[in-house]
């Protein structure tokens, strides 16, 4: 793992595991910062996407600092090996979510945090540090919005009809071409589409600025800490198939502002969507 600055100190323990998300993600949002639109060596991980010391510093620090309050919890990362445990408690992180962006000095990545208890996610974090914005929610509270040192609840929009929807994914490539193919009749029906964003759509629709998120080739650290994001904030998250994401499931995820608006979604792609084996 990259060396952790000397200079960082370590924080005592928080009283709740909240205040240790926004922990995580204050620690997470300085290093980030630090490396943002300064030059980068970008390397390639083995499945092509790219990997900056950025990246692997910021989870190590977390990873770390876990470590260090939790230490028999379990960690999931995107950058680092697992961390298993007998613990039923797993933390779910990925450091910096949108690296090309990122990398592109687009403003448009975030820092992902979630803590799950025997299989079920108890809180979820999304905190995007060049837009100084930040989402929280956690099983028993709605999910909020951060800014400026202000806070607010948020809530999805109420759009209940395809043609009324704004459609967001991050990539057309992220798509096979059969699944492209599949999809398209619901891309024909909805209002407006709009491509970029990576998890920053998620925290986007839990505010109610768009109606839908469709996805596919996603790894866990990257869906899992969506779920309370979007479902305290009034939506609904699955899979293609309208299954609960899992950490085995697929990578195809649909997101949508009300639970009206995603059967509507779900019946279009489902007809024809076979799950990914």
């Amino acid at each position: 793992m990259p060396t952790i600055p000397t200079t960082r100190t370590m924080p005592e323990t928080p009283n709740t595991t909240l205040d240790f998300a926004h922990l995580l993600a204050d620690e997470a949002r300085s290093i980030t910062l630090d490396y943002f639109r300064r030059p980068l060596q970008v390397t390639k991980k083995s499945n092509e996407t790219p990997v900056t010391v950025a990246d692997q510093t910021t989870e190590s620090r977390l990873r770390q600092l876990i470590e260090l309050h939790y230490p028999d919890h379990s960690i999931i990362g995107e950058e680092h090996a697992e961390k298993s445990t007998q613990s039923t408690y797993q933390w779910v992180i990925d450091p910096i979510d949108g690296t090309k962006n990122f990398v592109a000095g687009i403003p448009l990545f975030t820092t992902l945090i979630a803590l799950f208890k025997s299989g079920q996610p108890i809180l979820s974090l999304i905190d995007a540090p060049a837009q100084d914005e930040r989402w929280i929610a956690s099983k028993e509270t709605p999910t909020t919005y951060q800014r400026q040192q202000t806070t607010q609840l948020v809530r999805t929009r109420d759009t209940t009809s395809l043609d009324k929807a704004i459609l967001c994914s991050t990539d057309l490539s992220m798509f096979s071409d059969a699944e492209n193919a599949q999809v398209q009749p619901l891309r024909d029906t909805v209002s407006l589409i709009r491509y970029n964003g990576d998890a920053y759509l998620y925290a986007m629709l839990a505010s109610g600025w768009i109606d839908l998120v469709l996805e596919s080739d996603l790894q866990p650290y990257d869906f899992l800490p969506l779920r309370l994001i979007v479902e305290q904030a009034g939506g609904s998250i699955t899979d293609w198939q309208g299954n609960p994401l899992t950490r085995s499931s697929c990578g195809q995820v649909l997101a949508s502002a009300n639970a009206t608006l995603h059967q509507q979604a779900l019946d279009k792609i489902r007809q024809t969507i076979q799950p990914q084996t």
